[in-house]
């Protein structure tokens, strides 16, 4: 994955390690012509020769110093732009997942993937830019350099090599698992504080801080423990290279002594040899230190292109690619036949789900919480394909339709939807180039108009984040006005107005029959009085239809339905023809 990115950043890439490398040379030569003034210009006492190599030292220092500052804003440009395409793919890919792979993955580790791992990922480029060329060519030139100014010398050092090189391959081979490990703990870490800033109001509400504060504790905990493990392993790096080297140290002094002695080698090698060996042993140090950022960085980079890499569960069985048979106003007609549907593979949530509602209709779904009221909603919008039985709009299966030719059929609006920190406006139109007439007939329907003309700005008043400046039923309206705005064939509201008091529910109910009856529409509620005037009222009780029928109907026939009517509008249970006259609202 990381090679793709970085082909088209190639020739950038090939000119920061060519900078790199003639920074690197050039800080190799150093020692050589110091060894070479120390033994053979200053023994002459020739100043000239001595400020002419002094002055070649410097030329090669500045050499240095320029090579490696331009190759090191380099790689921070490359690793830059490299990182930037990697997390918009990553957010592109991350919107186009099916809900199955969102449900199995989760939204605490796409967030993490979007962020900590893409951050390792720069790290990882960035550094092995500048570490991972200049430490290599610094060992292996130091260690070539170190063999032409005295061969025994360099062989005090080079035998030491296997060892160092067998100590990093074990450390780094424990190291990967390690770290994925860590990245998974972090997913967690973000989901539980993710759920509790969600969640902060009611546990503030009922003073359950310090129950949140030992779970956080215990996640914590174990983030914490996941990088001691991984920071322990990876610390018996550089203690280990440092014993070797020192050990190579020590070697180097006590034949480099008895060479001197013997007149096997002039002074200024052994002053050179030594500046040659902190060059390497600080080489051999960030060899290991790159090791390291390798490690986390492949690991995010693995996890990274498991996003990538999914399958496109949304691609959808060839069809028509016609938005309907009719024009974009023309309602849709809908029918389940034997619909039953898993999350898990291995309990239904629904079974046997069969009703058909004809174009126009309004379908009114109600049952207790967990019945699958919100999951027959969610067959029906396509984002579960895996469903068995059948599943038809206007004719056809719904799995044949688009993701766009759906976005144009449907207008929807969830309990617990989003508002993004933006104008009323924006939030309203979502990106969908919605006319501006169109924008304020849906705000004036959903009933919305009067606090919004209350707002400085009206339309481009400003929301906060989670639309926190307004009230839950004021969220509510222009959420619904979101689902108005382009005219929806299918208009799906669930649980939309839990938030709203009777009398604008009321007002809502009018307005949506007289200015969008041609819709189909699908309305899931908790009270009756939003979905009395239905054609088709679907009770729904542990996934299965308990009872189906018009308001009239249920209160003769379905006992349950009867008693829900009784506990919310007063309707006698002796006499359900004042239920089906409709009760107070």
């Amino acid at each position: 994955m990381i090679r793709r990115y970085l082909r088209p950043e190639l020739a950038l890439l090939c000119f920061g390690l060519t900078m790199k490398l003639l920074g690197s040379v050039a800080e190799l030569v150093i020692p050589m012509l110091l060894a070479d003034m120390l033994d053979e210009v200053v023994p002459t006492g020739n100043r000239r020769a001595i400020w002419l190599q002094g002055g070649l030292m410097l030329l090669f220092a500045l050499l240095a110093l320029v090579g490696n500052i331009v190759a090191n804003q380099n790689s921070a440009r490359v690793s830059s732009r490299v990182t930037r395409r990697i997390r918009h793919d990553l957010f592109t890919r991350t919107l186009h997942l099916s809900q199955h792979q969102v449900d199995r993955i989760g939204i605490p580790s796409l967030e993490t993937r979007l962020t900590s791992d893409t951050y390792h990922v720069h790290q990882m480029i960035s550094r092995l830019q500048r570490l991972g060329v200049r430490a290599p060519i610094l060992l292996l030139g130091g260690l070539a350099f170190t063999v032409a100014l005295d061969p025994v010398l360099a062989l005090s050092l080079i035998v030491l090599l296997p060892f160092m090189g067998i100590a990093i391959y074990l450390i780094a081979r424990r190291g990967r698992p390690l770290y994925n490990q860590l990245q998974a703990n972090v997913d967690l870490l973000t989901r539980r504080v993710r759920e509790t800033v969600t969640g902060i109001r009611i546990i503030r509400a009922l003073v359950t801080e310090r129950s949140e504060r030992a779970r956080f504790a215990g996640v914590n905990q174990t983030v914490s423990a996941s990088e001691r493990r991984a920071a322990y392993n990876m610390a018996l790096t550089n203690p280990l290279m440092t014993l070797l080297l020192n050990i190579g140290l020590a070697l180097v002094l006590l034949i480099g002594a008895w060479r001197i002695n013997r007149g096997l080698m002039e002074f200024g090698v052994i002053i050179a040899f030594l500046t040659y060996f902190t060059i390497i042993t600080s080489s051999m140090i960030a060899v290991t230190r790159i090791f390291a950022i390798y490690n986390r960085g492949i690991s995010s980079a693995e996890r990274i292109e498991e996003i990538l890499t999914l399958p496109d569960e949304d691609e959808n069985m060839p069809g028509s690619s016609a938005v309907a048979e009719g024009d974009a106003c023309t309602p849709a007609a809908i029918e389940f036949r034997d619909v039953s549907f898993s999350y898990d593979g291995k309990h239904d949530q629904l079974e046997e789900i069969s009703f058909r509602l004809e174009a126009g209709q309004t379908l009114g779904i109600i049952g207790p919480t967990g019945s699958g009221k919100s999951t027959l909603l969610l067959l029906l919008l396509g984002l579960y394909p895996d469903y068995r039985g059948e599943i038809y709009l206007d004719g056809r299966e719904n799995r044949s339709w688009t993701r766009r030719e759906r976005a144009e059929l449907f207008g929807v609006t969830f309990q617990n939807d989003f508002l993004y920190r933006d104008s009323i406006r924006q939030n309203v139109g979502f990106a969908r180039q919605v006319a501006e007439e169109d924008i304020v007939r849906a705000v004036a329907d959903a009933r919305a108009s009067d606090f919004v003309a209350e707002k400085s700005g009206g339309l481009d008043f400003e929301l906060g984040v989670r639309a926190a400046n307004l009230s839950g039923g004021q969220r509510q309206r222009l959420l619904i006005a979101r689902a108005l705005a382009t005219r929806p064939r299918i208009l799906i509201l669930d649980d939309a107005s839990s938030a709203l008091d009777y009398r604008t529910d009321a007002e809502l109910r009018q307005a949506l029959r007289e200015h969008y009856a041609g819709a189909t529409s699908v309305i899931v509620a908790q009270r009756i009085s939003s979905i009395q005037h239905a054609d088709l009222i679907l009770l729904i009780e542990n996934g299965r239809i308990a009872a189906s029928g018009s308001h009239a109907e249920l209160l003769v026939n379905s006992p349950a339905y009867r008693e829900i009517a009784a506990s919310q509008m007063g309707v006698g249970v002796a006499a359900p023809q004042m239920g089906a006259a409709g009760g107070t609202s």
